[in-house]
């Protein structure tokens, strides 16, 4: 959301329509992260991360769930982060260098620990707590991330939808700013 502010702060076309892109992408991928937090909390019943090592070996769709949303979260090209974070970009390097590199340092950042998270629940040795209460996404949760999935790579894939619906709007705002 950094990121959203600082192109909202570049007062410029890309900027402006890469911001709405990452609210937009923002609401849709934070809800699916936090519907796979909340399936881990309703099969064990702790926030304790040290119980979910090796989750991956008894729970693969949800470990896949969390890999994609989780890649997704941190702009993967093809998902709906990543379109209008390259438009951000672009027009934050265009006002300041500096400030680009900054930004790009602290996606990094969000992108290692992203990383490590995953590889903290989804791998390692498999503890005997979580394999005693794991079994994986029913259909009924399953039909809830489906929409949540579609949306996330209609809006990386085509997001030409989403910036001609805006173009007119962002256009009033620059002018009303200028």
């Amino acid at each position: 959301m950094n990121v959203v502010v600082l192109g909202i702060f570049t007062n410029s076309f890309s900027g402006l329509q890469g911001s709405i892109l990452l609210m937009l992408s923002h609401g849709i991928v934070s809800s699916a992260l936090f519907l796979l937090i909340g399936v881990l909390y309703d099969r064990h019943h702790t926030r304790l991360l040290k119980y979910y090592a090796g989750i991956g070996q008894g729970m693969p769709i949800y470990s896949s769930l969390l890999l994609f949303f989780s890649l997704c979260n941190f702009s993967l090209p093809g998902t709906s982060s990543f379109v209008g974070e390259f438009l951000v970009f672009f027009s934050i390097f265009k006002q300041s260098t500096f400030s680009a590199f900054v930004a790009g340092f602290g996606m990094v950042l969000g992108g290692v620990y992203s990383i490590w998270l995953v590889n903290r629940i989804n791998g390692g040795y498999i503890n005997i707590y979580a394999v005693s209460n794991t079994f994986d996404i029913e259909r009924r949760e399953f039909y809830i991330f489906v929409p949540l999935i579609l949306s996330t790579l209609l809006m990386g894939i085509y997001p030409e939808v989403f910036m001609d619906t805006m173009t007119f709007s962002v256009q009033n705002l620059i002018d009303l700013n200028s």
